[in-house]
């Protein structure tokens, strides 16, 4: 067994071992989506798709038009968004933003106005410049998921929608003891099988968010929650 699963002084020192156990960095992240790239529609896009619609379909109720999608991929989401939606869409994996320009261009989506190459945890964009974001199967990927989720809550303006659709660690079951087998793999993988929610959001502010868990099985959960106005850009995470 993986000393990251071993009983630690502290809930932070388990934590520590897990990350150091499975952590992913950039480069790990572009190497598997490189790989997943050319098989990755045919594999996981059926999965996902139940998920990824419901992610569309609360954005397309929200009110605002400018999107942020993080985790763009190859643009499997971009024909479902209403017209009226201006979507920006950035990743981390040149390979799969090349599909998604060729997806663009055949389908004539004129309402995605960027696919930018982009770090997730510092984009670069101005603070509130989007009425939403929503982050498309990269909690698990990125290397730092509070970072993440600060970042998404500095540049959505005050008042608007954060979503997360995600696969996140079962907390009881089979299913544990599958996702704790598959950690050690999280670099070839390009994900953490293991995830566990309480890395991107805090037990403490759980209470704000929406949760719901989404079809097949319940494999994935979408997360929603407003930004908070008036707590300044930056989120107590």
């Amino acid at each position: 067994m993986s000393e990251a699963y071993k009983s630690a002084p502290n809930t932070g020192e388990a934590e520590r071992l897990a990350r150091r156990a499975s952590a992913l960095d950039a480069d790990a992240v572009r190497a598997a989506y490189r790989r997943w790239a050319g098989i990755y529609d045919g594999v996981f896009g059926a999965v996902s798709a139940p998920a990824r619609r419901a992610a569309v379909d609360a954005v397309n109720r929200a009110p605002g038009t400018e999107v942020l999608e993080v985790g763009v991929g190859t643009g499997l989401a971009l024909p479902h968004y209403r017209p009226e939606k201006r979507i920006t869409g950035i990743d981390l994996s040149t390979d799969m933003l090349d599909r998604a320009r060729a997806r663009v261009k055949r389908e004539g989506l004129r309402n995605v106005e960027q696919l930018l190459e982009l770090d997730a945890e510092a984009t670069g964009f101005e603070d509130g410049r989007f009425d939403i974001a929503v982050a498309m199967f990269v909690a698990s990927v990125v290397p730092n998921p509070r970072r993440l989720a600060a970042e998404l809550r500095r540049v959505v303006r005050p008042g608007g929608l954060i979503l997360f659709v995600n696969h996140f660690a079962a907390e009881s079951g089979p299913m544990v003891w599958i996702e704790r087998a598959l950690a050690p793999a999280s670099r070839a993988l390009g994900w953490h099988p293991d995830f566990a929610i309480e890395r991107l959001i805090p037990a403490d502010q759980r209470g704000r968010l929406s949760v719901a868990r989404m079809r097949p099985f319940g494999l994935f959960r979408l997360i929603s929650f407003p930004n908070p106005r008036g707590e300044g850009n930056q989120p107590a995470l």
